[in-house]
């Protein structure tokens, strides 16, 4: 097979694989809800950032990145 069937298999993957996550997205308990994530409230601002859920993102797709490369 070529590099560049390749390439065309890996990136319908890819995709393949963030829309199952954002279709699922609303379904997954705690995810952007986990402790440590900030949440500012006013009166017509909001602030949302979600910095333990995107720690915790990076850590998990870290490790699927080292286990694609061994």
């Amino acid at each position: 097979m070529s590099s560049f069937a390749k390439i065309f298999i890996i990136l319908g993957s890819i995709f393949l694989l963030i829309g199952l996550i954002l279709f699922f997205f609303d379904k997954i308990p705690y995810f952007g809800k986990l402790p440590g994530d900030i949440l500012i409230k006013k009166k017509n601002f909001t602030l949302y950032f979600p910095i333990t859920t995107m720690i915790l993102l990076s850590i998990i797709l870290s490790i699927i990145m080292w286990f694609i490369r061994k």
